[in-house]
């Protein structure tokens, strides 16, 4: 699979997500939509979206609620008008206006992400001092622990489709999972043990699982909070590159039980 076509794939599936068309992210000009459900959109989004900044890096598209159009509009024509600089709008102290505006609506700006992609010309099964090996569904019967909360999950077990678990003898030392997110996209978590971490495990298992994904016929995609710097250089590390980012807006009761 080229990087052209991995990218296609994306754009599509963003499209399903925002209720927009792909070329919608590579416009000239910031583009607000009305989000709605869509059976195709990512199995986790809870859709419609009060409001979801996303960005490719050329302008930002907005998937929003009606009762939040208009404003989210001229946020964005603000920062077009002001110096056209795009990637502003994600920042603080202008993000600040989006919060005071939502929280009327009982709405907070909560997730701030950055996405990557497999670079194809890159990507390759990294070395590893331990074994590896491939896992599917029925391996992960007595995997949904707090260790691995990251390359599994729980609510969504039937989404866990294929797995990379690095082992010390008979111990299990890291775990690379993927679910199914998407029809065409799979998302990739990984954990290791505290004690086994920078040995090259996480980037071993998860350029591994990435190419046992691409080799199904799948597109591996990465994501991390902005901040989790570790994580961004394992997805490096790994093959992968920056895609996109999205910040959303949830229910404040949501938002707050991140703040406990």
């Amino acid at each position: 699979m080229t990087n052209e076509e991995i990218m296609r794939i994306a754009l599509q599936q963003q499209a399903y997500d925002m209720n927009c068309r792909p070329e919608d992210f590579s416009a000239d000009h910031n583009i607000v939509v009305i989000s709605q459900k869509n059976s195709r959109a990512r199995k986790y989004l809870a859709l419609p979206f009060f409001c979801n900044l996303c960005s490719y890096g050329n302008n930002v598209v907005a998937s929003v609620d009606e009762r939040a159009a208009g404003f989210v509009k001229q946020y964005l024509e603000r920062e077009e008008k002001s110096n056209g600089t795009f990637f502003e709008s994600f920042l603080t102290p202008r993000l600040h206006l989006l919060t005071e505006e939502f929280a009327k609506y009982g709405k907070l700006t909560c997730f701030m992400a950055e996405y990557f992609l497999p670079d194809a010309g890159l990507l390759k099964p990294l070395p590893c001092s331990y074994e590896i090996r491939i896992l599917t569904q029925p391996d992960f019967a007595g995997l949904y622990l707090p260790q691995w909360r990251n390359a599994l999950c729980e609510a969504r077990k039937e989404l866990d489709v294929l797995g990379a678990a690095a082992f010390d003898g008979e111990k299990m030392i890291g775990l690379a999972g993927s679910s199914a997110d998407g029809e065409e996209m799979w998302q990739i978590g990984i954990d290791v043990l505290p004690e086994y971490r920078r040995r090259g495990i996480a980037s071993a298992l998860t350029s591994r699982l990435a190419a046992e994904i691409l080799q199904r016929g799948k597109v591996p995609f990465y994501c991390c909070a902005w901040s989790n710097i570790r994580s961004a250089r394992n997805a490096i590390k790994s093959g992968f590159r920056p895609a996109w980012v999205e910040l959303t807006a949830v229910d404040r009761a949501q938002a707050e039980q991140y703040m406990k």
